[in-house]
């Protein structure tokens, strides 16, 4: 692994500490490593590295950003995903976000189950659906992740899966 890969995974571990202790992804952890990132990849790689790694966050950014503008994810968990994608440029971007994802779907199974919430969340799953169908792509009024009181998924966790297995698997 790179040095820029480690840092990308080592910055996925701290994310997902701080994400299931406090429920808070700090902005000094994801806007420092993304500044950081763009200024060691053009620094040790010129200016061609340093607009692969900004395209990186904003792949990033880019790809959380619906599920937060439809109050499904955090903020923290869009700009981690920047700061991921400022280390490991725009393509292995799109893999962790993938990965993530998918992880995030299992675990939120998991995670609903544990706490005995898994039917009503399928419930609630097909409520947005209709919704969606009748309004179109909004935020879904008692189902946001400021007004819901379901059980909630540290999303820095299956970030960390995402980065992961990309990692692992190229």
């Amino acid at each position: 692994m790179t040095l820029f890969q480690n840092f990308a995974l080592a910055v996925a571990i701290v994310a997902a500490a701080f994400d299931l202790r406090t429920r808070k992804i700090p902005n000094v952890l994801t806007f420092g490593v993304t500044l950081l990132a763009v200024f060691l990849h053009g620094y040790t790689d010129g200016w061609r590295a340093a607009g692969l790694s900004a395209a990186g966050w904003a792949a990033g950014v880019a790809l959380f950003f619906p599920f937060f503008a439809l109050g499904g994810l955090g903020a923290g968990d869009v700009k981690l995903l920047g700061a991921v994608g400022a280390c490991v440029g725009p393509l292995a971007t799109v893999w962790v976000a993938l990965y993530a994802s998918i992880a995030g779907g299992v675990m939120a199974v998991l995670v609903a189950s544990y706490a005995g919430y898994l039917r009503k969340a399928f419930v609630n799953l097909w409520c947005i659906v209709m919704y969606w169908r009748i309004e179109g792509p909004r935020p879904v009024p008692d189902m946001t992740l400021t007004t819901h009181k379901g059980p909630r998924l540290a999303y820095a966790v299956p970030v960390l899966a995402g980065v992961m297995l990309t990692l692992w698997l190229r």
